[in-house]
């Protein structure tokens, strides 16, 4: 099942109807008397993408038959902390692309892409005061500690070519994972699930958040940067060491080793193109989506513990779909 932009795959046309709610309080609470507040949060927030948390959100509420008055509201916090997060990662790693235009670093700069970020962070932590339920400022407040750590660790890792797979996995489960999981993990709150259900929900989300990283970091080596919206080989330009790299290290000769390192350790893309051929290779993309279909395979064995709907199918539908992502 395809998930590109093009054909949605069936979970998120599942909760269209209610994400476009979501889309109204997100308009709604964009609102600032500084206008450059608006004009840099609205350039980023209108730039579309799928708002795969949110809908995470709402899908998990459907499937534990949660109708819950402040679930539009919270799945708007969860896009406004991932909307901070973009922001500051785009200036942290000098991006100038991001789903297809100008990132806001590019257009607004540095100064006003930070603080247009903490603003958002700050709407969010507003936001979630409301239900007045201590549970959920618990779950998001750690979840936006966790990926701030996880940040910090990858800017630790950056040329860092001796990085190993499980220092990789401890940051796209920080990084990434974690507001996946936070989402699913709040629906089950809110609908007033038992341990183990919310447990499940939560699984769910840090499993899926995991495979979605990590096909979003083979994408970068063999995607077409067209569909994906960004520049390909940005990882290597900002020194990452993603799984694709790590599992080639493990196979290639010491000549291609070599070459990949001083790749990575420089930040070099010149020869991006034959970096790219070793890795298709010597089975680097290969190896990380195998593990990205361990990790689909532990979403959808969570989202069939859940009780057996439309909804909860889609969830195990959508952590499926994942493999065959191409934006």
């Amino acid at each position: 099942m395809s998930t590109s932009s093009s054909n949605p795959p069936h979970a998120l046309t599942l909760v269209a109807a209610e994400m476009r709610t979501v889309d109204q309080v997100i308009q709604q609470r964009l609102n600032s008397d500084v206008p450059l507040v608006g004009q840099v949060a609205q350039y980023i927030i209108s730039a579309g993408g799928k708002r795969v948390r949110p809908a995470l959100l709402l899908l998990t509420c459907g499937a534990l038959g949660c109708e819950h008055p402040e679930r539009h509201n919270m799945a708007a916090v969860v896009e406004f902390i991932h909307t901070a997060t973009l922001l500051h990662d785009d200036v942290v790693d000098e991006s100038t692309l991001r789903r297809g235009r100008d990132t806001a670093n590019e257009v607004f700069g540095n100064a006003a892409s930070v603080l247009v970020g903490d603003f958002l962070y700050t709407r969010a932590f507003q936001m979630m005061v409301a239900p007045g339920d201590l549970r959920i400022l618990e779950i998001l407040a750690e979840a936006t500690n966790v990926i701030a750590e996880g940040e910090v660790h990858q800017l630790m890792n950056m040329h860092d070519a001796s990085l190993d797979e499980q220092a990789y996995l401890r940051v796209i489960r920080a990084k990434t994972a974690k507001l996946f999981e936070a989402s699913s993990r709040l629906a089950a709150i809110l609908a007033g699930a038992d341990a183990q259900t919310e447990a499940h929900c939560a699984d769910y989300g840090q499993a899926l958040g995991a495979a979605f990283q990590i096909i979003d970091d083979v994408l970068d080596y063999e995607g077409d940067a067209a569909e994906l919206g960004k520049n390909l080989g940005d990882d290597l330009r900002e020194g990452k060491v993603t799984l694709p790299v790590i599992c080639t290290l493990q196979r290639c000769s010491a000549d291609e080793a070599a070459l990949i390192r001083e790749a990575i350790e420089q930040g070099n893309t010149e020869r991006l193109d034959e970096i790219s051929a070793i890795v298709r290779r010597c089975g680097g993309l290969d190896d990380a989506r195998r593990a990205a279909q361990v990790e689909a395979q532990r979403a959808v064995d969570a989202a069939r513990a859940l009780p057996a709907n439309l909804w909860s199918q889609a969830m195990a539908e959508f952590a499926a779909s994942l493999l065959e992502r191409r934006a």
